[in-house]
């Protein structure tokens, strides 16, 4: 018997069951594309920053990822890490919020849904945030908001850019009131920057939402987005039965943003370190980059900055670890 008959008996004896080859699929050496269908071997897909080969489909990836595709090697220093969510409000729906934080906490190895720190992007020294949807849809609770406002007043007082990676949900409803106050909070930080002269770019991924698009992911001097991101205030079928019309296909979409003006530049994954580095450095030169500021003046009787810690905060709504 030949080798081909040999292995040809085989099959017909030993058919492969649907559930055998699920399994062998989905052990992590292949991924398969949502939009085109198409199987990638796993670290061919890594190799290309989570992108699909085929069609370009970008998979969604964790914080974790996004500093490595970003940040130069070695060079990431994260920024108030021990900050962790309190449940001031006691809340509860389905589940109490303190256990919907243990358990996000034990998913992702994270204390909230964004990572700031300060590191260099191809030798260009920046502040970064990156918001991690895989933290309770990277909704912005009261940690979320006070590590993306210490993150822009430490590059206001180095004299280096900003950047944030939007991926978000919107507001946390768990926290009511205090999550929406980070609007706020962070628009005033952003607005110091800016007055220190201080660029800023967010950067919109799939999806950015809710208060988030309300505030600092739209108050960028640079807005960047990711190929057919959605991004968007309310919700699509909100806004349709509001308005009694049907809405484009393509409506919230960063390419529907891009055409009406609301996104400066569609960026590829593969292409935003490379994007980033040269909007810096046009933004200026290397050996011209702006000298660290001591404060920024206010108008009128203001307090000059930096100002002092909200005391309520720190002490009834975020709980630091020892």
């Amino acid at each position: 018997m030949s080798l081909f008959d040999w292995f040809a008996n085989r099959q017909k004896t030993s058919p492969i069951s649907p559930e055998r080859q699920e399994r062998e699929i989905a052990d992590g050496l292949w991924t398969k594309c949502p939009m085109c269908g198409v199987l990638t071997y796993t670290k061919d897909l890594q190799g290309n920053q989570m992108v699909c080969l085929e069609c370009e489909h970008h998979f969604r990836v964790d914080s974790n990822e996004r500093i490595a595709q970003l940040m130069d090697g070695k060079t990431w220093t994260p920024l108030d890490e021990d900050l962790r969510p309190d449940d001031p409000l006691k809340f509860k729906d389905r589940k109490r919020y303190s256990d919907r934080l243990k358990e996000y906490q034990g998913k992702t190895h994270l204390n909230d849904a964004v990572q700031t720190g300060l590191g260099q992007l191809d030798g260009l020294p920046v502040a970064l945030a990156v918001m991690d949807f895989g933290f309770m849809g990277g909704s912005m609770g009261s940690v979320v908001g006070e590590k993306i406002t210490r993150l822009l007043e430490k590059a206001t007082l180095e004299g280096i850019p900003a950047i944030v990676i939007c991926a978000s949900g919107g507001a946390r409803m768990q926290e009511g009131m205090l999550s929406l106050m980070q609007m706020a909070k962070i628009s005033g930080a952003l607005e110091r920057h800016r007055e220190a002269g201080l660029l800023y770019i967010p950067v919109l991924t799939h999806p950015t939402t809710g208060g988030v698009i309300a505030s600092f992911a739209m108050l960028g001097d640079l807005i960047l987005a990711e190929p057919k991101a959605t991004i968007g205030f309310a919700g699509r079928r909100v806004i349709e039965q509001t308005l009694r019309e049907k809405l484009p296909d393509d409506f919230q979409t960063s390419e529907y943003l891009l055409q009406h003006g609301f996104v400066d530049l569609i960026v590829p994954r593969t292409q935003l370190k490379k994007t980033l580095a040269q909007l810096v450095r046009l933004h200026g030169r290397e050996e011209e980059t702006p000298k660290p500021v001591d404060k920024v003046q206010h108008n009128g009787d203001a307090p000059s900055y930096p100002l002092p810690p909200d005391p309520t905060l720190n002490t009834h709504h975020l709980a630091v670890e020892n």
